[in-house]
């Protein structure tokens, strides 16, 4: 199982509609897909339109209270979701107490591992909680989500270089793709915001940029992916593309993985 954290140290970048219109492209085309609710808004869950149960969620497995086959739940577009509740901001002032709680994720997605092929985590809007601290333990991959506005791309540098600290706390290569979101073609200053976020960026970007989409906000209001609602637009057809990437993305990490273990001594 290849694991993603969307992150970013800001709200209303779009990352949260990524996390989940990715998660059901990629099932679409028949991979085994996790998404994990980090946020204690609960934004994923809602806009799967789901109603957990209380004690099956997100804190119960970071409480080491249930495994993650235990609090999982079926959602729209095919994807097993882990979902979050307001509660989940508990776990905050719990870890406080805790020794290693930021490592707790990491061992429940291990433990489940041979029942995904892609995890994808939904981190909250900021970066040095303890919440985000454990998806980016977890993960193999952070997906940086930069917003195609004003002032974004400075924010985005700030987030690379925390993700590049703290890929060195950890025993595994952590990698760093960016991709842009809410992108409206139309605006001079967004078309000149991506050709910056490239010259910056670089080959962390993925290829495919998803467009600002009244549809997508319609999707979330009705509890589905786009891919659900409404296949054949254009929002889909983003998703659909950067699905593409992100499976050959976790394809190659695998066989590097792979290779670096046969090197092994």
């Amino acid at each position: 199982m290849h694991v993603l954290a969307f992150v970013n140290q800001k709200g209303g970048c779009g990352k949260t509609t990524t996390a989940v219109n990715l998660a059901a492209a990629l099932a679409a085309r028949g991979e085994r897909v996790l998404l994990v609710d980090l946020d204690p808004q609960a934004h994923a869950t809602l806009a799967l339109g789901v109603a957990p149960d209380e004690d099956r969620t997100t804190l119960e497995v970071l409480r080491g209270e249930r495994e993650i086959e235990g609090v999982t739940v079926a959602a729209p577009g095919r994807i097993a979701l882990v979902p979050a509740t307001e509660v989940l901001a508990d776990f905050e002032a719990e870890a406080e107490r805790e020794i290693g709680p930021e490592s707790r994720l990491a061992a429940a997605l291990w433990r489940a591992g041979e029942d995904y092929d892609l995890a994808l985590l939904d981190c909250p809007p900021r970066a040095d909680g303890v919440l985000s601290a454990n998806a980016l333990r977890a993960a193999d991959t952070a997906v940086l989500v930069v917003e195609s506005g004003a002032f974004a791309l400075q924010g985005a540098l700030r987030a690379r270089t925390f993700l590049a600290r703290a890929a060195g706390t950890r025993e595994r290569p952590l990698r760093v793709r960016a991709v842009a979101t809410l992108f409206d073609r139309r605006a001079r200053i967004a078309r000149e915001l991506l050709v910056g976020m490239h010259a910056q960026l670089g080959g962390l970007l993925f290829d495919t940029t998803i467009r600002a989409s009244v549809r997508l906000r319609e999707c979330a209001a009705l509890g589905a992916p786009v891919q659900v609602v409404d296949p054949r637009c254009a929002a889909a057809a983003d998703f659909r593309a950067l699905a593409d990437e992100v499976v050959e993305h976790a394809t190659g990490a695998r066989a590097a993985l792979d290779t670096v273990w046969a090197e092994a001594p």
